[in-house]
């Protein structure tokens, strides 16, 4: 542990919640994509199967069991509860796009060919294009709602902070994940552009919008 990951960590359950408070304080998933959703419930279930067979720490356990709940409620709200205010019109991005090819590579490339590894190298290549369902809603309605930019921008922010976790262990513990370090590069430039006009934009008071596609 340092303090890049716990800040990481922090960061990311930031953005879940205030997604989660979105949803419940609107009574609305407007904007949300529930495809994003069942990616990221995916990409927790298949990554935290080890809560049954390896106890690495007690904030390790607890972490992993609030991020598969909230997955799972962010889904329930989405689906199920305030279904008549999901945009499933323009939350239409072709999923088999994204997990064919991850299901491919997590096969092909792995630390080790046994089960519970395979599906945690999955659980990290999808994770690494898990918001693109979401990029790919704002980018056909032209904007987003303030709050809805303060859950991506906190999302972002903690896989910034896990490279720098990266990083530091590589010079502290000489540890170097191959996998989780490209597939966490790959995610975070999938931000970039948000960055900038979450900076620029949001954090002026302006409503973050898009050019409409033609």
């Amino acid at each position: 542990m340092n303090l890049f990951r716990i800040l990481g960590d922090v960061s990311h359950l930031l953005a879940i919640i205030i997604l989660l408070v979105k949803i419940v304080k609107s009574k609305s998933c407007a904007g949300i994509s529930g495809k994003s959703q069942i990616l990221f419930a995916l990409v927790f279930t298949t990554r935290y199967l080890d809560l049954f067979t390896n106890f690495i720490s007690v904030y390790n356990t607890v972490m992993k069991v609030i991020f598969l709940i909230c997955a799972y409620v962010t889904v329930h709200m989405i689906y199920v509860k305030f279904q008549k205010t999901f945009d499933c019109e323009n939350d239409s991005f072709r999923l088999e796009f994204l997990l064919v090819p991850v299901t491919g590579l997590s096969f092909l490339e792995n630390h080790s060919f046994t089960p519970l590894e395979i599906l945690w190298t999955f659980s990290i290549y999808l994770e690494s294009v898990a918001i693109l369902p979401q990029l790919f809603m704002i980018s056909k309605t032209g904007e987003a709602e303030t709050i809805t930019t303060h859950y991506l921008f906190f999302l972002g922010l903690y896989r910034a902070l896990y490279i720098a976790n990266w990083v530091w262990r590589y010079h502290t513990e000489n540890f170097y994940d191959q996998i989780a370090v490209v597939s966490g590069v790959v995610q975070t430039i999938f931000y970039c552009d948000f960055f900038y006009l979450y900076i620029t934009k949001v954090l002026k008071g302006k409503k973050l919008s898009l050019p409409m596609p033609v």
